[in-house]
């Protein structure tokens, strides 16, 4: 029996090993996630791998070190926007609100003070405002935190009913500047977040100073470095990414209509536990691949289309953005390549040089300077001066929480993620050889600045055309799991 035993075992551990060799590269990446936060089933929480409190604290306390004395600072959540009649739109959290508090619930605020303030007799550095349980409402819309599972899952130091709350019952006579983000907010008090219960009349007795600006420059400075436990949700974001773009390339054919290949990038997302797409995903062909923000994904695609393919999952709110432009038939032609190997040079060369100290824009001089320059040499621009007719974007921005994340667009530091996104655009009709029309073409990576080289986080997708072209023969996988 015993021998019986230990073969059985053995037979389990050599399956549960096999498994594991046959994860794909987002669930490996989700193996390595430490249980950042344990999940409250009763309070609808599941996922093992948020942010942890400690992680919104520290941001906190970030914030509070650049507030100067005898202050206060705002930050109010995102709001439930209205689809049509009685249909709302999906709600996002306002990714700084997030940030500080890893909340996700609509109508709350919340109160930062640099120094403790006195509120119905407790000492507090921190406040947040919050809606209070309703079981009525929760069997509509699902499980809230409430007060108290905000002060115990989110450990903020303290929780209040927004409804119950008045400005009157905080000791603000060591309180002369409120930092916030829009004036409206405290003059008067927006009444779908607030009440107006009395915060305008300390304002206006207290004559208070707002500063709705400076507030901007210090999430900025923090959001644009990613910590350790952000970069974890960050490579999982870009790895199920790549998984979709992978899988479009080996599904893709002719007849294919737009918004079809769009659900298959958007089913990878899915599948590998993205919350939503980051951003409205861009799925365009031929003339399509020439609009910079095409969203309306219904063209029915031929077998001599580009297609191009600008897509980002979110996973607990980080967002990536890959793009990759693909020939609808497996194969690109003559002028496609040449135009294609342009974009990737000027892409390599951006990338080489997102090093820790260099300005932000360098990525943009790099890109534009090569893509002029190959415009001049095929006689599609005569001069410097003309390339915006085909290039008329930037080549990078930050990436976060939002896919335009904040960021000081200073001197590169190490932690910073970034794309790189050069493009050449040539829509029919423009003042060149007709064989060049309607191909638009974007290549774009999600780099990390490091403090050595570079780290392309997308570089797992093809981005060769030779690499294209052989992934493009290879059978789907994903599906088949399912």
């Amino acid at each position: 029996m015993r021998i019986f035993l230990i073969f059985i075992i053995s037979l389990l551990f050599c399956f549960i090993h096999s498994q594991d060799n046959n994860w794909s590269i987002s669930e490996k990446v989700n193996s390595t996630t430490t249980n950042l936060l344990m999940p409250h089933d009763t309070l609808g929480i599941y996922d093992r791998d948020l942010l942890p409190p400690s992680f919104h604290l520290d941001r906190r306390k970030a914030v509070r070190a650049f507030m100067p004395e005898k202050s206060m600072a705002i930050f109010h959540s995102g709001n439930q926007k209205i689809r049509s009649n009685d249909v709302n739109y999906e709600f996002h959290q306002d990714p700084d609100f997030y940030y500080l508090t890893g909340l996700n619930e609509e109508n709350s605020i919340l109160l930062l003070f640099k120094s403790p303030v006195l509120f119905s007799g407790d000492s507090i550095s921190e406040l947040l405002l919050i809606k209070n349980r309703n079981k009525r409402s929760e069997t509509w819309v699902g499980k809230k935190l409430g007060v108290e599972g905000s002060e115990l899952i989110l450990e903020v130091e303290k929780a209040f009913s927004i409804d119950d709350f008045y400005w009157d019952s905080l000791s603000l006579n060591t309180t002369d500047t409120i930092f916030s983000y829009d004036p409206q907010y405290t003059s008067p008090v927006d009444p779908n977040v607030l009440n107006d219960n009395g915060f305008n009349n300390i304002y206006i007795q207290n004559n208070y100073q707002i500063n709705d600006k400076e507030i901007g420059n210090w999430m900025a400075q923090l959001r644009e470095v990613k910590t350790d436990e952000e970069m974890l949700l960050m490579r999982k974001a870009i790895s199920i990414t790549c998984d979709a773009q992978k899988e479009l390339m080996k599904v893709l054919k002719p007849k294919m209509k737009e918004y079809q290949a769009e659900a298959v990038v958007e089913a990878v997302f899915k599948l590998n536990g993205a919350e939503y797409p980051g951003y409205p995903s861009i799925v365009g062909a031929s003339e399509n691949s020439c609009i910079l923000h095409y969203t309306t994904n219904r063209k029915t695609m031929q077998g001599n289309h580009l297609l191009l393919s600008d897509v980002g999952a979110e996973y607990h709110g980080y967002t990536a953005d890959v793009t990759r432009t693909i020939p609808v038939d497996g194969v690109y032609s003559e002028e496609e390549k040449i135009i294609y190997n342009i974009v990737l040079e000027a892409q390599d060369k951006a990338i080489a040089e997102c090093k820790a100290g260099n300005p932000f824009y360098i990525t943009n001089t790099i890109a534009t300077t090569v893509i002029s320059q190959r415009l001049q040499e095929l006689g599609i621009i005569q001069s410097p001066f003309e390339i915006r007719r085909y290039f008329m974007h930037g080549t990078s921005h930050y990436l976060g929480l939002d896919v335009h994340d904040k960021g000081t667009r200073g001197e590169f530091q190490p932690n910073t993620v970034i794309t790189v996104e050069p493009g050449i655009y040539i829509k029919e009709g423009s003042p060149c050889d007709p064989k060049w029309w309607n191909i638009g073409i974007r290549i774009e990576d999600d780099i990390l600045i490091t403090d050595g080289e570079p780290e392309n986080l997308s570089g797992c997708v093809p981005r060769t055309i030779e690499e294209i072209e052989k992934m493009m023969q290879e059978e789907p996988q994903v599906f088949k799991n399912f």
